[in-house]
């Protein structure tokens, strides 16, 4: 089923790149939901939209959850995710996601930790509470204080679980939960003991230190060729079957050669650039379907 997903999204692309010259809407649009895809390139997106064609749009955060359901249900026009939907859930099964760009996972920790790399092992471990003390990481010898979201539906929670556990109900062995993202970036950037895992496009704006991944920079150009590992894609949300042009046109400037090139200037992987992570995709959903990773992440809840 994800195989066929992904390369549904594929032709769908192809589509609306090639009908981008569509007529101009007339009306404004409200967009809601996942934090780092806001930050990533939505807000700048939104702004070179209007200025385009006098279309306002409203945006706001509330997180993927958020944007997935309230795009599913017709309660926005446009959503957001870091995520994919839950063909499991009756309020995620309407939606309809279309993949605008690529962002990364990164560890990051205070600017006055010594350290400066974690191997994906090392990162294992962190979360499955196996390593409690900074000199375990080569750092100082003072004890780790880990920040995670709280519950198991959240873009960056969810995509952490599957790309490093390959299980969507894997438990964090931390009392530090928070219930968004923000957050835990600002905990990061006052405690010299914390270490999380953030968007990087959220990462960005922030005071703090981005580790690196198994000597691997989060890059642009690391991320763009899967390099650096931890990457995933971040979404446009639609109830499916919507018919509003208003919708449809935004969606096929966001995709087109004029749309990429803003994401790109925001530091952001357009998705058309890196087609190539789609096959890695594709064998990551592969693994993660032969170890049961799909089935036993039904029942994740938020």
């Amino acid at each position: 089923m994800r195989r066929f997903q992904l390369l549904s999204v594929c032709a769908l692309l192809v589509g609306l790149v090639a009908g981008a010259g569509a007529d101009e809407a007339a009306a404004d649009l409200n967009w809601a939901g996942c934090g780092i895809t806001k930050k990533a390139f939505m807000a700048e997106l939104a702004k070179a939209y209007e200025a385009k064609t006098g279309i306002n749009i409203g945006i706001a955060g509330g997180g993927a959850t958020k944007g997935i359901r309230n795009a599913a249900a017709g309660n926005i026009d446009i959503g957001g995710a870091c995520r994919t939907s839950l063909e499991s859930r009756d309020d995620e099964r309407n939606a309809h996601q279309i993949p605008v760009a690529w962002d990364a996972l990164v560890v990051v920790t205070h600017n006055d930790n010594p350290v400066d790399n974690i191997t994906f092992e090392q990162l294992k471990e962190l979360y499955l509470g196996k390593i409690t003390n900074w000199k375990e990481l080569g750092g100082n010898d003072a004890p780790i204080e880990l920040y995670a979201r709280r519950g198991k539906l959240s873009g960056v929670g969810r995509t952490l679980r599957e790309l490093v556990f390959n299980n969507f109900n894997q438990e964090f062995e931390t009392d530090n939960l928070m219930k968004s993202s923000g957050p835990v970036e600002s905990a990061v950037e006052k405690n010299p003991h914390a270490i999380a895992v953030t968007g990087i496009s959220s990462a960005k704006k922030r005071d703090f230190k981005i580790l690196k991944l198994n000597d691997f920079e989060p890059s642009y150009e690391h991320i763009k060729t899967g390099e650096y590992v931890l990457y995933r894609p971040l979404y446009l949300v639609t109830q499916r079957g919507a018919s509003d042009q208003k919708v449809k046109d935004f969606i096929r400037y966001a995709v087109s050669e004029e749309g990429q090139k803003i994401i790109r200037q925001q530091g952001t992987v357009p998705y058309t650039e890196a087609m190539a992570l789609v096959m890695k995709q594709l064998d990551q959903y592969d693994k993660a379907t032969k170890s049961g990773v799909y089935q036993t992440g039904a029942g994740s809840n938020i």
